[in-house]
């Protein structure tokens, strides 16, 4: 029975501290430096400086308020102490950086103020307002020890501080502001990062078994760059391994993407580019270079002048492997479920070069389509000028000899509605000028250029030619149609690119016709060209050439494109009627005879919770045919709960395989859906069967997922795995895949406390983690959600905010405190609780608790044992203190969250009462 009493009596000490500490929270701060322990939200040092007044009533504490400290410092509001905050400074709720400001109370009793400071003034972008009164405040900036506020400087502003959030929030009036374009960043408060060597991986392993023959393809895809200050160092390649099969032999190549140095010159908004890399392709078409690049980078411009990236959606029937390759190049590749699939996160190598997909099923069987991938009209806002200029080698593994190239383009906004633009190219046996311009009109945005060239073949002569492009754009806001891209281009038979003319150079020194016109009578078999039946490698080796699917050699020599058409078009239909997008690309060329017309018609549209589509599309097939696809498609939740799994069925017709249907159940388990799962049955024509499941996860140190199929004749398995590394000064930390601009946050002591910004991210055991993605010279948060992270750790915030630059490694850095909480019941000797209101200090004369009604505290500790102070003032005004002496309980199994301890207090010198304390 006394045993349950105690615990009861206990149980109701705890509610009643964790009671007085809310209220006392509401008007006391603690010691931790630069910061509140206990500050009420929203704790504004401009609404305490104004004199708010509040005048507590003692008779309503417990005992009339007779033992009760002096506790008028609460009445002048939330006081904010005198030092230096770090904090994330707002102008007009426009983030400026994360500044260091120093705060001075203006009078004993007031709450400090933030001190406005030259430097704090610039980078925000303000002057001083014109007035006799600003110049003589702005006169005292001078003076280390001064305290000028932001409202003496411009009349009408105001800063105001939040605390919880550490954050500073300046409104100016509008006069006062310099106008800038929405989303803007000042570039002083551009971050570079720390010196740190990043690796980026992806793992793909697929086995396929197959008529008794079985092949494991593997690829790694290797994104590397080494950080010294502004200097980033860049290597991108691939492995792809082949297993034997048959009568095959095992395969292996390395391929190298890229090899450079950059570095951002912001005072020209451009970047430096030494080493392998591509051209930007926004005039010319864009190639690989080994030389030396400057160019302007865009990405230095605010968010709400920027451009476009592209997008690829596709179907897959099996557990499949899709490939993308951009200028014969493979530059990304992974393992999707069988359904359709979108491919966002692609890591082009250039602003140019149509993007090929290549869909691997697991039975074998392969469909690729292209995407159509270049630039918008080039309308730029008036004033703005960009510039590209690029001298080196030309990278092509298709060539036997790399001739050296040079380039210069240049685009400038002349008004609001018109855009000039103007470029050359030349190499060996080759020159090339173009000259354009962009006119923005209330029927769309259009833009017309020329290029002429001049190509000298050896052993053909000379060839001169024309091309002219046509590109247009326009939203119709009226009937929600969005036409994104509709390019044509006509090019006479003369004209070459500056790649196809180096490949019909290097063509002809083979001893090769390189434009050999096809015959009109075109060699059939039962009325179908040959070059319908046979793969194009089986007509080169029929012709006694050789094939390089990286180019576009054929049998018959360089096909030279006469003229290209490609248009993008979404369509909403009402408010309720679905939406319409249509691809469609047509190319002809000077040397072969008929079109190659591919396209893709869809429809989407939804019904409650039933979402479903329609697409008809034409591609080509690996053997350079034709395939004519429907397809139809339904998705559904099973629920409305978090974790709800869906269900879709999938219809499918081509013209090489018939009918397919399909079932697919997909879901996510896990407190941050970091569990993914599906499985997938499917009947084709014929009476064929097929079963898959997948299964992944996004871990904090890499993403994993993997595959298994059987179907008649086949089975299939995959695997893969990716991630990044991160060598730095504080050790190495490992996450998931990033881009190329990535925080490192730093939380000491906080292992386990997730980080919002991905799925699944948290902080490792040294206390750090990778946050990926983020978005160069824009403002980029980073936040924190403590659920996880040791009870014993304090944050001083749970956000942060940066502004990165291109490729940078920022060092994200959030203040932590490490304490127990403590729950102690002070009191004199004799048994009587210290006053309401006394401060309880720690040994460097922090506060870190004030005694409630009865003496109860709510203290955070950082060492096991030590000895406390207690601090007030008696009515009379007279300082009072003593000290007591604490152990907390070892930390085990069934041990207490907040332990409750009894403290006696004494005074200095051994007194068993503390001064002020009147004995009974």
């Amino acid at each position: 029975m006394k045993a349950r009493s105690a615990t009861c009596r206990d149980a109701r000490m705890r509610r009643a501290a964790l009671a007085a500490a809310c209220g006392i929270a509401l008007a006391v701060t603690c010691g931790w430096p630069h910061a509140a322990w206990a500050a009420a939200a929203g704790a504004s040092a401009g609404a305490d400086a104004s004199g708010a007044f509040a005048d507590f009533d003692r008779s309503m504490l417990a005992g009339g308020g007779q033992d009760t400290a002096d506790i008028s410092r609460f009445e002048h509001g939330n006081p904010v102490l005198p030092g230096i905050y770090n904090l994330d400074v707002y102008l007009n709720r426009a983030w400026v950086g994360r500044l260091d400001v120093r705060f001075a109370a203006p009078s004993a009793n007031a709450s400090a103020v933030p001190c406005i400071s030259t430097d704090l003034l610039g980078r925000m972008g303000l002057s001083p307002a014109a007035s006799a009164t600003a110049a003589a405040a702005a006169a005292r900036l001078q003076s280390a020890d001064a305290c000028v506020t932001l409202g003496e400087l411009i009349p009408g502003a105001k800063a105001t501080f939040d605390m919880p959030s550490l954050r500073l929030d300046a409104t100016v009036p509008q006069a006062y502001m310099n106008q800038k374009p929405r989303g803007w960043v000042s570039p002083s408060s551009w971050d570079a990062g720390i010196p740190a060597f990043l690796l980026n991986y992806n793992f793909n392993s697929y086995h396929t078994s197959s008529g008794g023959l079985s092949q494991t393809s593997t690829y790694l895809g290797l994104r590397s760059g080494l950080n010294i200050g502004l200097w980033q160092f860049r290597q991108n390649s691939t492995v792809t391994w082949q297993s034997a099969s048959g009568s095959r032999a095992s395969q292996r190549h390395w391929q190298n993407i890229d090899t450079y140095v950059q570095r951002a010159l912001p005072a020209w908004r451009s970047v430096l580019t030494v080493g392998d890399s591509h051209t930007d392709g926004s005039v010319f078409d864009s190639y690989g270079l080994r030389g030396v690049q400057l160019g302007t980078d865009d990405r230095m411009l605010p968010q709400s002048m920027r451009g476009y990236a592209p997008v690829v959606r596709g179907i897959a029937y099996t557990n499949a492997k899709v490939t993308v390759t951009q200028n014969g190049v493979q530059i990304y590749q992974t393992t999707v479920a069988p359904g359709p699939f979108v491919i966002n996160d692609l890591y082009p190598t250039g602003y140019g070069g149509d993007l090929v997909v290549t869909v691997t099923e697991a039975n074998g069987r392969q469909h690729s389509f292209t995407i159509p991938y270049a630039s918008v009209a080039q309308l730029m806002r008036a004033g703005i000028t960009r510039f590209d200029i690029a001298a080196g080698q030309l990278r092509d593994t298709t060539l036997q000899s790399k001739p050296g190239v040079i380039q210069a383009a240049v685009q400038h906004g002349f008004s609001n509605r018109f855009t000039g633009y103007a470029g050359v190219q030349g190499a060996s046996g080759y020159a090339a000028a173009l000259v354009g311009g962009a006119v923005n009109t209330r029927y769309g945005a259009l833009a017309l250029d020329l290029t002429q060239a001049h190509t000298s073949i050896p052993g053909e002569g000379s060839h001169n030619g024309q091309s002219v492009r046509i590109t247009y754009s326009k939203i119709i806001p009226e009937t929600r149609t969005s036409l994104s891209v509709a390019a044509d281009r006509y090019s006479t038979s003369g004209f070459l690119s500056l790649t196809d003319a180096m490949a019909a150079r290097d063509y002809a020194r083979r001893g090769l016709n390189a434009l050999q016109y096809l015959p009109s009578n075109v060699q059939t078999i039962d009325g179908v060209p040959v070059q319908s039946l046979l793969t194009q490698a089986q007509l080169a080796a029929l012709n006694g050439t050789t094939y390089s699917n990286n180019n576009l050699y054929t049998a018959q020599g360089l096909l030279q494109q006469r003229n290209r058409f490609s248009l993008t078009l979404s369509q909403q239909i009402g408010q309720d009627g679905g939406s319409l997008y249509a691809n469609a690309s047509i190319n002809d060329y000077w040397n072969s005879n008929g079109r190659d017309t591919q396209f893709q018609v869809g429809y989407n549209n939804h019904f409650h919770r039933l979402s479903w589509g329609v697409s008809i599309s034409r591609g080509r097939t690996q053997s350079g045919g034709y395939d004519n696809q429907v397809f139809f498609n339904a998705s559904l939740p099973l629920g409305s709960s978090t974790h709800a799994p869906s269900i879709s069925f999938n219809v499918n017709h081509d013209d090489n395989t018939g009918s397919q249907q399909q079932a697919t159940l997909n879901g996510t388990l896990g407190q941050w859906n970091q569990y993914t799962y599906g499985a997938t049955a499917s009947h084709s024509q014929g009476g064929n069967n097929a079963y898959s499941v997948n299964a992944g996860y996004n871990g904090p140190y890499a993403t994993l997922n993997a595959s298994l199929g059987h179907g008649s004749g086949y089975s299939q398995a995959s695997f893969n795995a990716s991630g990044a590394v991160l060598a730095h000064a504080g050790g190495i930390t490992f996450g998931q895949p990033t881009g190329d601009t990535v925080a490192l946050v730093h939380v000491p002591g906080a292992a386990g406390a997730h980080i919002t910004n991905a799925t699944g991210l948290k902080i490792d055991h040294a206390g750090y983690a990778l946050v990926p993605y983020l978005t160069p010279y824009e403002l980029d948060t980073i936040r924190i959600d403590p659920q996880g992270m040791p009870l014993g750790v304090q944050l001083d915030s749970t956000s942060a905010s940066v502004a990165p630059y291109a490729g940078a490694v920022v060092l994200v850095d959030f203040k932590s405190h490490y304490g127990r909480a403590l729950i102690a019941r002070i009191h004199a000797k004799d048994g009587k609780a210290l006053p309401f209101g006394t401060r309880v200090q720690n040994a460097k004369g922090q506060t870190i608790g004030t005694v409630g009604q009865g003496g109860l505290t709510l203290l955070r500790v950082a060492q096991q044992a030590g000895e406390l102070h207690a601090i007030w003032q008696n009515p009379q005004g007279a300082a009072q203190t003593c000290s007591f002496s604490y152990t907390i309980p070892a930390q085990g199994r069934g041990a207490q969250a907040h332990p409750v301890i009894d403290a006696a207090c004494s005074a200095a010198g051994g007194a068993s009462t503390p001064h002020g304390i009147n004995a009974p």
